[in-house]
């Protein structure tokens, strides 16, 4: 049998608070903000969207619990997300301009990749980059 094709993946993250988060994704990484809702009234719930690059955002009754505060200690599971960058010298060239700050610098990673971490403001870390 054959199998039917995948388009994307998108991750879903817990957060503090939706209007907080989407203006980060917004302002900081150039995503676009496709959904905030329920209107009107309180945004719980939002996504935001850049290139074939989507994240779920919402706020429930605990707190988000980002993998590097699980991590032992030896941060070999720091990263919620991997967003394949082909070019992440360019990108983190563009966060840099719009002030955002690395968890990690543009490096060549000891796994092969190159790319670099930012965090979220709700301590989510992401990771751009491509293999080296």
């Amino acid at each position: 049998m054959a199998q039917a094709h995948l388009a994307a993946v998108s991750p879903f993250f817990i957060v503090t608070h939706v209007p907080t988060s989407l203006a980060f994704y917004r302002d900081a990484l150039g995503f676009t903000v496709t959904f905030e809702g329920p209107e009107p009234g309180d945004v719980f719930f939002g996504i935001v969207r850049r290139d074939g690059v989507q994240v779920l955002l919402k706020a429930v009754d605990v707190p988000p619990v980002p993998n590097h505060t699980r991590d032992i200690g030896h941060g070999i599971a720091r990263w919620d997300a991997f967003v394949e960058a082909p070019d992440p010298d360019a990108l983190a060239a563009e966060f840099a301009s719009r002030g955002v700050r690395f968890f990690e610098p543009l490096q060549d990673t000891a796994d092969g990749l190159r790319g670099f971490e930012v965090q979220d403001v709700d301590g989510y870390v992401l990771f751009f980059g491509r293999p080296a």
